[in-house]
């Protein structure tokens, strides 16, 4: 079966030329994005109950964009003003970068990690006298917790928004030749859409091993998987397998 459409389970990348404007352009597909799960801010009433006082903590570690924004949400809903001292541990450039939407970047005291959440333990080894909080989401990596508590930092986790399922009943009765999923929760989301789902020809492409596990638990074929050391990001492995069906 050749691939002609490719729904992508997550928002439409915002940079002009993303790789996936390069495999349209080059396998002349189509693509289109929904994200399968969206992400809803939980109020600052809800952040109390959870026992948390901002002006208790001097440190803010920032796994993602959205526990940036629902951070300054928060402290804004609270009436809190955020220090200048206050120190702030980023998983990544990406989310260090981020961040300039609320500080003055080259006045504050931010750190990053390369990638992965472990990147940062010789940095919290380095600051442990800090203490930190987690702004998250409802759904948390066992490994970030994990790690904390290896470290032994003062940490308390707060969660500031809920990841939510989004409404696909308008897909009901659409067709694409791969779905493209990148968490457990847009599996689950797909499953809970459609419980009737039935894969047949569909090819289900998968990024990462939580999602390779919820789509195996899930029951789905999986047909296309990242990341690999020949193909290390999605659009790798979908332009190898396109090539590859469509020369048939």
């Amino acid at each position: 079966m050749k691939v002609k459409t490719i729904l992508v389970s997550q928002p439409e990348p915002k940079m002009e030329n993303s790789p996936y404007s390069r495999l349209i352009d080059k396998e002349k597909v189509k693509v289109d994005f929904r994200p399968f799960i969206h992400v809803e801010g939980v109020d600052a009433k809800n952040v109390r109950q959870q026992k948390i006082d901002l002006k208790n903590y001097s440190a803010i570690i920032l796994t993602s964009r959205n526990a940036v924004d629902h951070f300054f949400r928060i402290a804004e809903e609270m009436r809190f003003k955020v220090p200048d001292t206050m120190k702030y541990f980023c998983q990544s450039e990406a989310v260090a970068y981020y961040l300039q939407k609320y500080v003055v970047y080259r006045k504050r005291k931010i750190y990053v990690g390369q990638r992965n959440f472990q990147d940062l333990v010789p940095l919290f080894k380095k600051y442990k006298n800090e203490k930190f909080l987690l702004p998250s989401s409802d759904v948390l990596k066992e490994i970030i917790p994990t790690t904390l508590d290896e470290v032994g930092v003062d940490w308390k986790r707060g969660i500031f928004y809920k990841t939510v399922i989004s409404d696909l009943s308008d897909l009901r009765d659409v067709y694409y030749d791969i779905l493209v999923f990148f968490s457990p929760s847009g599996i689950e989301s797909l499953l809970k859409n459609f419980p009737d789902f039935e894969q047949k020809e569909t090819r289900i492409a998968v990024f990462g091993n939580s999602t390779i596990t919820a789509a195996t638990d899930a029951g789905l074929r999986i047909d296309i998987k990242a990341p690999t050391p020949e193909t290390p990001s999605m659009t790798m492995a979908l332009q190898k397998y396109i090539t590859t069906v469509n020369k048939k």
